[in-house]
């Protein structure tokens, strides 16, 4: 078996002090990495907090960490910040066509704290990666010895060493004694090609007594545009026509900003309702939530897809 590929892009995990560990420093502070079937090869790249990454960059690495793939890896871990962890981790999802698992793990407490979660999130990413049970799984989230789906990781606290969890589903397995035991198995979607130009996307939030002159001044120039909606995908009477008047010239998404749970499609009939909605041509986003389905939404537009084709794709997820 070869080894273990891990790009280390920086964040909290390698922040120490106002110095910044490289692979080797990283990987020399985990007690355990002696106990993988093969040294993790190190490539380091240009540390960048997670917030300022780019879609450009992150498919960059996605394209890196398969080459790495087909010269022989049995898998691969990507250390990154995590404010960004969910919505990278997805992007990477979406593109990911190899059979081999890409995981990605970081740290909420830097070196120089008590209890730095780091060394242990990496050694698990790394025996994640090497796993066979792992292989078909996609990208997967390893943290704080638990195993998530790309799909649906949220990190949900801003402090916590177990902000990273999977409200709609669980975790999908476990890291136990250092053994991979996974729990479920989710359906895998078809990986999109990566995208081959640039599309313009925002994400509105909907908030009491909305000003529909707000959600004008941000679509202005987008070409797609996500709603998180109250509940289960309602918003203020006032947006509606607004929002009609943007689907028809757009793809406008319509998710939950609750962070857990579908939006829903004939239930509720009151002005600002998710049947208005989808009827003035909003397209259904179900499970998928607010800042991943602007990620879906920019992959899509970025390979022309059509409305159709937009609507097909949330459908499937």
């Amino acid at each position: 078996m070869g080894a273990v590929t891990l790009f280390a892009m920086g964040g909290t995990i390698s922040m120490s002090g106002l110095d910044r560990l490289d692979g080797a420093a990283l990987t020399a502070a985990v007690p355990g990495l002696e106990t993988l079937s093969a040294p993790l090869e190190i490539r380091d790249l240009e540390p960048i907090g997670s917030g300022s990454l780019t879609f450009e960059r992150v498919l960059s690495v996605a394209a890196d960490a398969a080459e790495a793939v087909r010269a022989g890896a049995p898998g691969v871990v990507i250390t990154q910040g995590t404010d960004t962890l969910e919505e990278t981790a997805y992007l990477l999802d979406l593109v990911w066509a190899e059979d081999a698992p890409l995981v990605v793990t970081g740290a909420m407490r830097n070196p120089t704290l008590a209890g730095h979660d780091g060394p242990a999130n990496l050694l698990a990413a790394a025996r994640v990666a090497e796993s066979p049970a792992a292989r078909g799984l996609g990208v997967l989230v390893a943290f704080s010895d638990e195993i998530h789906a790309a799909r649906f990781v949220r990190k949900t606290h801003s402090t916590s060493t177990a902000t990273f969890a999977s409200p709609d589903a669980g975790p999908i397995g476990h890291l136990v004694e250092g053994r991979v035991r996974l729990l479920t198995v989710p359906p895998r979607q078809p990986p999109l090609p990566p995208p081959t130009a640039s599309a313009r996307v925002a994400l509105y939030t909907v908030t009491l007594d909305d000003d529909p002159a707000t959600l004008a001044a941000l679509a202005a120039g987008q070409d797609g545009l996500v709603v998180a909606g109250f509940g289960v995908g309602h918003v203020p009477a006032v947006l509606v026509e607004t929002l009609g008047e943007l689907a028809a010239r757009m793809p406008v998404v319509l998710t939950s900003c609750t962070g857990a749970g579908s939006v829903l499609r004939g239930t509720y009939h009151a002005p600002g309702s998710e049947i208005e909605l989808l009827g003035r041509g909003l397209i259904d986003g179900g499970f998928v939530h607010p800042y991943k389905a602007r990620v879906l939404l920019k992959v899509l537009l970025g390979n022309a897809a059509t409305r159709e084709q937009v609507a097909a794709a949330f459908e499937l997820r």
